[in-house]
This record gives structure tokens, sequence and C-alpha cells, in this order.
């Protein structure tokens, strides 16, 4: 059994809560900014009833043998403090998140020898403070070392597929392609159903072949259908669905325009690879 923290309860740190829950292994402590007296996951099987320990500042934190960080890829600043406290023994982190800058972000709190980045795949959104609706199935992408592999284990049994890679700049930057496509949505305001018109279907194209562009300069290797492959993926989504980019705009909650389009046009820039739709995005939904 380990004692695992999880620090950002959204909806993606809920889902991994319920998968951790479902082991029957774990003793689990969220870290929240207000009090949490109960959260449910509804996942595709079953409704999961998490049981936890709920703190809600940092000085309550004890160490703990692994701290999954779920937050917001701006609110690192914040989660150091929770770390602080919660690693006063060693424990390593597990940042998932956003983005292609697991380690550089939190480069500043955490040794690198003790991050381990995560990407996840999850339809999952937030329909109360306590209640979370995962969509689809959970797929963790995790660099394939010593730690990553420890990680991967405390979800033995929980149903979740655990993808080990030793490629985990090309993982990163495929998530990245496809969250790309979902600025536009964010943008417009409107859930994946805005993906069928074929004017927003072309603009799409273009958006995520400029992030594969970039990620392929920076080292990532991409699918040259990858464009196609993330429009085709969105037009399959329920038409009502929403991205967590659209979902905090929707909320009025700050949006992760930075870690996700503010880092297709910093490397661009850095590798010379024009980037000119996903540069008007970021202006756009900055002004936002």
């Amino acid at each position: 059994m380990a004692r695992i923290a999880i620090v950002g309860v959204g909806a993606i740190g809920s889902v991994i809560a319920a998968l951790l829950q479902s082991t029957e292994q774990h003793e689990l402590v969220l870290c929240t900014r207000r009090p949490l007296p109960r959260l449910d996951v509804e996942t595709p099987g079953r409704s999961i009833h998490v049981h936890y320990t709920n703190i809600t500042a940092p000085s309550q934190a004890q160490p703990v043998d692994w701290v999954i960080v779920a937050t917001k890829t701006y609110d690192a600043p914040g989660t150091a403090v929770w770390i602080e406290h919660l690693c006063r023994q060693g424990a390593p982190v597990a940042v998932i998140q956003n983005g292609v800058e697991h380690r550089e972000r939190f480069a500043s709190y955490v040794p690198a020898d003790r991050i381990v980045p995560v990407i996840i795949d999850c339809p999952a959104e937030r329909r109360a403070p306590d209640s979370v609706h995962q969509r689809g199935p959970v797929e963790l992408f995790i660099e394939a070392d010593t730690l990553g592999r420890s990680f991967g284990m405390i979800f033995d049994g929980s149903g979740a597929q655990i993808t080990l890679t030793a490629d985990f700049l090309s993982a990163a930057w495929r998530k990245l392609c496809i969250n790309s496509a979902g600025s536009i949505s964010a943008l417009l305001g409107k859930p994946a159903g805005v993906f069928q018109d074929e004017a927003i279907g072309r603009a799409t194209l273009d958006v995520v072949r400029e992030c594969a562009a970039v990620g392929r300069a920076v080292g990532a290797i991409l699918d040259e259908d990858l464009p196609q492959k993330v429009l085709a993926q969105y037009r399959n989504f329920p038409v009502d669905s929403v991205n967590s980019l659209l979902a905090d705009r929707l909320a009025g909650r700050p949006m992760e325009t930075d870690a996700r389009i503010g880092a297709i046009v910093r490397f661009g820039q850095q590798h010379s690879i024009p980037t000119p739709c996903n540069s008007l995005l970021l202006s756009l939904l900055e002004a936002i």
C-alpha cells in the first residue's frame, strides 16, 4: 500500500483518485483549497465513491510516498507550496498536465530526477464540486525509466491503460497536436459539434499541421496524417463534449493558453517554424 497525495482535484485529478480507489490498495490524500466532503466519479462501467483524507492547507500535509500533480499548468507556484510539505522525505512527483514542459515547469521546486512527466488521454468533465463524469477509458503515457515504471505500478488493477514509452517527447507533442485543435472550440465557445463544419475542419487541419511541424523540429516523431486523425477524433466525440480549455472559459477561469498554444508559438520561433494560425488563436484567446 502506498500513501498518495493528489494536488489538484479537478476532472482529471478526480479520475486519477477513482482509478487508485478502484485498486483498493492505497491511502489517498486529496489536497484542495476548499473542503471536499465527498467525491463521486461516474466511469463508463460504474460509479466510484472515493475514500480519502482531505486537507485544505499545505501546513496540514504529512510526508507521502507519491505526489500526483493534476493542477492547471499556471498553478505551479501554488502547487510548489504543497510539494514542499508532502515531499519532506523525498517522495517523487508525477506531473499529469497539458503541454510539453512538465519538468521545466517544476524544475525550481523538485529535483529533475524525482519528476515523472505523464500525459493522460481521458475525456472527463466536472458536473459539480463533488461529481465528475468520465466519458471514456483512461490511458496514461509515462516515461519508461525506473521511476516511471514504479509510478505505473500503483495503477495495477485499476483498469487504466498504462503505456510506458521510451519516446515521451513524441507522446507529449502528439497530445499537444490534439489539444491545439481544442483551442478552436474554446475560441468559438462551442463544444465538439462545431468540428462537423467543413470550414472549421479546414482550419483545424491548418492548426494541427503547424503544431506537428514544430514538434518535428523539436525532435518528435509524428505521423504525416496526424492532422486528419485529430480532426476525425474530434468529429467522433459526442457533439456536446467540452475540452478543458473551453470548460475553463465557460466557467470564467484562466485558460492554459501559454502551456498549450503558447508553447507551439514559442518553440516555433526558436526553430524558425511559422505558426500564423496558432499565433492568431493565442492572441485572441489571451484577449478574451
